[in-house]
């Protein structure tokens, strides 16, 4: 993985049940996050667990990757709410199972008012690209973010006050 000292951590929310990034889930992935330069990235090996084809990582698995660190680098960047609106990826070649990886978010283009455009990418410890996704974003106001609870809107507040 990328060692380089120029990482900087970012901080995410404590207990929650997001599949991806929350700290409560047992079965979940706990993604972690840091910036590097102008993408957010996160490291991960998958396990068993995330199997797809034997000894390959689900195809499911690796859009909820590239999902989660594209809107990571929407939350980082923009400090702001969020939804997927749309996303396509491309599987180059295979996910193995039990190799560290670097799922990795950047922004594109900003082509309207609250859209946003994020590429992803998972690469192996070599820096081989594996999968490539683009994806569409629109960026919400906390009042239009209505099916969120009051107190975790004001959590995500707080968290963005924080980032560095």
């Amino acid at each position: 993985m990328n060692t380089d000292e120029n990482r900087v951590p970012i901080q995410k929310l404590q207990g929650h049940h997001c599949f991806a990034c929350g700290t409560d889930n047992p079965i979940g992935l706990n993604m972690q996050f840091y910036r590097l330069g102008d993408r957010v990235c996160s490291d991960i090996t998958l396990e068993r667990n995330h199997e797809g084809w034997e000894g390959m990582a689900h195809g499911g698995i690796i859009s909820t990757l590239l999902d989660e660190v594209m809107s990571w680098t929407v939350l980082y960047f923009k400090r702001t709410f969020l939804v997927t609106r749309k996303m396509a990826i491309k599987y180059i070649k295979p996910v193995s199972l039990g190799v560290p990886l670097t799922v990795r978010g950047e922004i594109l283009d900003e082509p309207g008012h609250s859209k946003i455009e994020i590429q992803g990418e998972i690469v192996d410890a070599a820096g081989k690209l594996l999968v490539r996704s683009h994806g569409e974003f629109v960026m919400l106001a906390e009042n239009q973010f209505s099916s969120v609870s009051q107190g975790l809107k004001q959590e995500m507040m707080n968290l963005f006050e924080n980032f560095k």
